[in-house]
């Protein structure tokens, strides 16, 4: 039986990973896996090492803080997939945890064929890695046409899949009446899935969410959470009583929520591009602590966080981050947007252009599991 080890490093990843190996199932259903995930590979019925959360830290001084932790569990990551001796490792996203594994293992075993799937962002940082992943990665998949250039140039094996989030995927429908009043129209609201990025914007957008409150009364605001840190929010959201915020973490629910939502406010991430796919106007939020930003500042080579602005090369969609990331300043932004649609419209009628140029002409996860599956047999 053909083995695959799976590494991400954060629920984002997860769910990235299982988008494919859902697909490369259906292929092939004769795979034993074993991996380090969260709840998206767990409902494929694949065990995880250890708790994704162990390895889960935002920005520079989280991961100097928690050094030791991490090292441990690379270590034990490691020891775990020589001793499963895959196929393929499967390393997705999250590189400077996934990619430090496959260097590893590949020093210790050369026979196991290092996969990775979201290229890191050398346009944005640290160009100069791609001569060193060369040494330890057999096939890059890339989520960007832009990006082959960058490894083109040092002839290491990469494939345009495009981004699986921008996929047109049929989802059941689901009757919402219980949970959202009909009368309402929805916000959503994206804090984040890291636990360190929810515990510094939940009280921000909360704060949103009351000067929202006193100025109109026919909006709802949901809450869309990873299943690992659902409580964390609700929780939350009970000391701060508001009677019209929800929280959710079914992958259905939330899909059909953004769908039918007028407006969204998420953390910078990989969500935005979601919210983009189903047509919803949008800004973006992202804080972090000023160490952070100013190592950030000096490091990163482009002037948005967004990817939609940066490869516009302009602001197509608000950021607020940092200092102007407060309750005044997003209540701000989002009622100028609400009040002038035709601003929000020029909004989609650019992301939409944009997504276009970007989306795989087929399927992302079905281009990803084909490309697993030939290595499995070759």
């Amino acid at each position: 039986m053909k083995k695959i080890f799976i590494v991400t490093g954060e629920p984002s990843g997860d769910k990235l990973a299982t988008t494919v190996i859902s697909k490369l199932i259906k292929i092939n259903p004769d795979i034993q896996f074993l991996c380090v995930g969260g709840a998206h590979l767990s409902s494929l019925g694949i065990r995880s090492i250890f708790d994704l959360k162990e390895i889960t830290y935002l920005g520079f001084t989280s991961v100097l803080f928690n050094i030791f932790k991490i090292r441990n569990r690379i270590n034990k990551t490691v020891e775990e997939i020589i001793k499963f001796n895959p196929d393929i490792l499967f390393t997705v996203d999250s590189p400077d945890f996934t990619l430090r594994v496959a260097e590893r293992v590949k020093k210790i075993d050369n026979n196991i064929k290092t996969i990775h799937y979201v290229a890191p962002q050398v346009w944005i940082w640290r160009e100069d890695r791609v001569k060193h992943f060369k040494k330890f990665v057999d096939h890059i998949l890339l989520l960007f046409n832009f990006e082959k250039n960058y490894f083109d140039k040092e002839n290491i094996l990469n494939t345009f899949v495009g981004h699986p989030l921008l996929e047109q995927n049929k989802k059941s429908i689901i009757d919402l009446s219980s949970l959202i009043n009909k009368d309402k129209k929805i916000i959503s609201i994206f804090g984040g899935s890291r636990k360190s990025e929810i515990n510094v914007l939940l009280p921000i957008l909360c704060d949103f969410v009351k000067l929202m409150n006193k100025k109109f009364n026919d909006y709802s605001f949901v809450f869309h959470a990873t299943a690992e840190n659902k409580e964390l929010i609700v929780n939350f959201l009970k000391d701060n009583p508001l009677n019209n915020c929800q929280v959710i973490s079914d992958e259905n629910i939330k899909f059909q929520i953004l769908s039918s939502s007028v407006f969204a406010v998420a953390k910078s991430g990989t969500v935005s591009l979601e919210i983009c796919n189903v047509n919803i106007p949008s800004i973006i939020i992202y804080k972090i602590n000023m160490i952070n930003y100013w190592i950030m500042k000096f490091l990163v080579k482009v002037k948005f966080v967004n990817i939609i602005n940066i490869i516009n090369k302009k602001e197509v969609i608000p950021e607020l981050l940092q200092g102007e990331c407060n309750a005044i300043e997003i209540y701000n932004s989002v009622v100028y947007l609400l009040k002038n649609p035709e601003v929000m419209q020029k909004q989609i009628d650019t992301f939409k252009k944009t997504i276009i140029d970007i989306r795989s002409k087929t399927s992302s996860s079905s281009e990803a599991s084909s490309i697993l599956a030939k290595y499995l047999i070759s």
